[in-house]
């Protein structure tokens, strides 16, 4: 039974930094992420991590300000979230991705990252 835990949302003022964590158990997974849901918005992806090799990649409005790594001996995924803006506010969401799926077809439950100006 796979199983994404998140866990480090919280409320911040702006300029400060939050770190989330997601516990991954039950499958080997080829590349993890992070997502995040504001209100009335739709999904949208956050940054990646490719879990053979390493690779990165993040969206444009949080690059330079958030962190994504892992260890992988606790197969935890990490973010890192530095600078954060009123904007950042939202629910983020781990996502997996077995290694024969073409898409991120596990998800986390989400944890509420509020940011105040």
């Amino acid at each position: 039974q796979v199983q994404l835990t998140e866990s480090g949302g919280g409320l911040v003022q702006a300029g400060g930094s939050l770190r989330l964590s997601c516990a991954a158990s039950g499958s080997t997974f080829s590349r993890m992420g992070w997502f995040r849901q504001a209100p009335g918005k739709e999904r949208e992806f956050v940054a990646g991590f490719t879990w053979s090799g390493g690779s990165t990649n993040y969206a444009d409005s949080v690059k330079g300000r958030f962190t994504i790594s892992r260890d992988s001996a606790k197969n935890t995924l990490f973010l890192q979230m530095n600078s954060l803006k009123p904007e950042d506010t939202a629910v983020y969401y781990c996502a997996a991705k077995t290694l024969f799926s073409g898409t991120f077809n596990y998800w986390g439950q989400g944890t509420q990252v509020t940011v105040s100006s």
